[in-house]
């Protein structure tokens, strides 16, 4: 008989033999392509994951390394504080610990200690450490030895370390005591409390000394890395399943994550997170539901098509085309609100980044409040002697006054403008200027304490004009601190002279010297608050902040002392030429 002549037989079993290799066939495809889907999306998204792991661990150092900072400024103040001083040599604190306490409050450390010469605690902002004896302490030994402060990590004896600032207090070149400053970098650990990632910051040694596990400090990064991995290699294989074509650095608490380091600029300091693959497997999954979902739908419309005859078995394929398309909605909605929550991190980082640099408008209030003063003391002698010419008739000469004072509140606004604008996220933009012309006219502002003092003052400018890309205003008030600086310098020479010097070859070099007794410590000459005045008389933060200027237009300021006497400050900046020009 023949096979097409046979009624329902051959022909039935030959169709279906078909349908069996194409059904095989199309299983081996969407298996392939679901293989080949996961290992480039698992590629794709571990990297955004990496990124933001790496720039979190940016932040976490930089604030670390900024608390650092801030504290060891504060034994190099209090080494100099004249009653602390007076207490080690007379031998009564009875103010001292009040005095520490004051202190603490406005700077963010854990604690003050003042020890004296034999490493006896007599004044503490933690009064039950009165008396303790810390002769063999580490930080009281390192502090004897050096000139300078001194760091010093120490293991406490709960749990975690302590972190200390420590420097020798002298007098007429003698030790009298001992000054440390606890830096409180706990409180890291308390703000990283409620991230899901694991931390831990280990010193040179490879000890971890901060971490979000209390139970990893005081070990190496193997040794805690370990307490979480799996016991035996049967479960090490197991867990590696779940997490197929992934390169994972390691276990914790049995789940696959990502090892981030980052190097601290500090004491050869590394943090290092462990970032769980969670995420970037629940959005790989969420892709390859949908990859399903189509496949299946594919599938349910060649089921359909080839058993149209049978209603019960489309009806069975419509069911579970709803749930697909149920369980594909709930995808999407996972899928957005995971989009949401990551536009919501980035915000988020944004915000965090404009509050710090609203916390520096605290420090730069110093530097504007002197910065106003000069315009202040200027027009005070302005409104003086206008009031004296009014007085002698002389209206005329009086409106000359009147309109340098409407250019002083023109320079205080301008002062006050640049806070604001550094309160915004976008910056200064540079313009053109003269510098001979911005040296005019900061010599103009200088003119009426020029007048109160016999001072000669000799200027040698090139007949072209130096120009340079910078904001004047900022640039004027660094040529008002140095001639202010030279003018105070030279308070007490009989015959003053300053020389202005300005000059054009690959960069432009203004030239201020003076004749007057010369830089005492030219190492510590642009730290902030560091001042040789009286006190009532300077903040110490003119040259800081001139420094800080010069740096931000490109350029360096430099200061030495003369070989004749007296001091020289040279400002070197980028000059503008005329290719650079026309090229703009």
């Amino acid at each position: 008989m023949d096979a097409t002549s046979a009624p329902g037989g051959l022909p039935g079993r030959t169709i279906s033999w078909r349908a069996r290799i194409a059904l095989a066939l199309f299983l081996v495809v969407v298996v392939a392509i679901m293989a080949v889907t996961n290992v480039m999306l698992m590629s794709r998204y571990t990297e955004p994951t990496r990124t933001r792991a790496e720039l979190r661990l940016a932040l976490f150092g930089a604030n670390i390394v900024s608390e650092l900072q801030l504290n060891s400024i504060v034994p190099q103040l209090l080494a100099r504080d004249q009653e602390l001083i007076g207490a080690l040599n007379s031998g009564d604190y009875s103010s001292s610990t009040q005095r520490l306490m004051s202190f603490l409050d406005e700077i963010s450390a854990a604690s003050l200690v003042l020890l004296d010469e034999d490493g006896r605690i007599v004044a503490a902002t933690d009064r039950t450490r009165l008396g303790e004896n810390h002769r063999q302490s580490r930080y009281f030994v390192e502090a004897q030895r050096a000139n300078g402060t001194v760091f010093s990590t120490i293991p406490r004896e709960s749990s975690g370390y302590s972190f200390y600032y420590s420097r020798r207090i002298e007098y007429q070149g003698q030790m009298i005591g001992v000054i440390m400053v606890e830096a409180d970098l706990a409180k890291f650990e308390r703000s990283w409390a409620g991230i899901s990632d694991a931390l831990a910051v280990k010193d040179s040694e490879g000890r971890v000394i901060l971490s979000t596990e209390p139970l990893w400090r005081g070990l190496t990064e193997e040794e805690a890395v370990a307490r979480e991995t799996p016991a035996s290699a049967i479960e090490r294989a197991l867990f590696a399943t779940t997490d197929w074509t992934t390169d994972v650095d390691g276990y914790l608490e049995g789940e696959a994550v990502m090892r981030v380091a980052s190097r601290i600029p500090f004491r050869g300091w590394q943090v290092v997170s462990y970032t769980s693959y969670q995420s970037v497997r629940e959005r790989v999954n969420g892709v390859l539901a949908l990859e399903i979902m189509g496949f299946a739908m594919l599938l349910a419309l060649a089921f359909y098509v080839l058993s149209r005859k049978t209603m019960l078995r489309l009806a069975l394929f419509q069911r579970e085309s709803a749930d697909l398309r149920a369980l594909n909605e709930r995808l999407q909605r996972e899928i957005a609100e995971r989009e949401r929550m990551e536009k919501n991190l980035e915000v988020a980082e944004q915000t965090i980044a404009q509050s710090q640099k609203l916390a520096a408008l605290g420090e730069m209030s110093a530097a504007v409040a002197h910065e106003l003063n000069q315009p202040l003391a200027a027009m005070k002698t302005y409104l003086a002697g206008a009031q004296l010419l009014l007085r002698r008739a002389r209206p005329d000469e009086a409106l000359a006054s009147f309109s340098r004072i409407d250019d002083l509140i023109g320079r205080m606004g301008a002062i006050t403008r640049q806070l604001k604008s550094y309160a915004r996220t976008g910056g200064d933009a540079f313009t053109q200027v003269d510098v001979a012309e911005a040296l005019a006219s900061s010599l103009s502002m200088m003119e009426p304490q020029l007048r109160q003092r016999r001072v000669r003052i000799t200027r040698a400018l090139p007949e072209k004009p130096v120009l340079v890309m910078a904001d004047r205003v900022r640039l004027e008030q660094v040529m008002i601190n140095l001639l202010k600086n030279a003018l105070d310098a030279t308070a007490n020479v009989d015959q003053a002279q300053i020389d202005i010097i300005l000059s054009a070859g690959e960069t432009a070099m203004l030239t201020v010297r003076d004749n007057g007794e010369g830089i005492q410590d030219l190492d510590a000459l642009f730290e902030p608050f560091y001042t040789t005045k009286q006190p009532g008389d300077g903040t110490g933060l003119g040259l800081a902040i001139s420094s800080g200027i010069i740096a931000d237009l490109g350029g360096r300021l430099t200061a030495r002392n003369a070989e004749a006497g007296g001091a020289v400050f040279e400002v070197q900046l980028p000059i503008l030429s005329e290719d650079i020009e026309a090229a703009e």
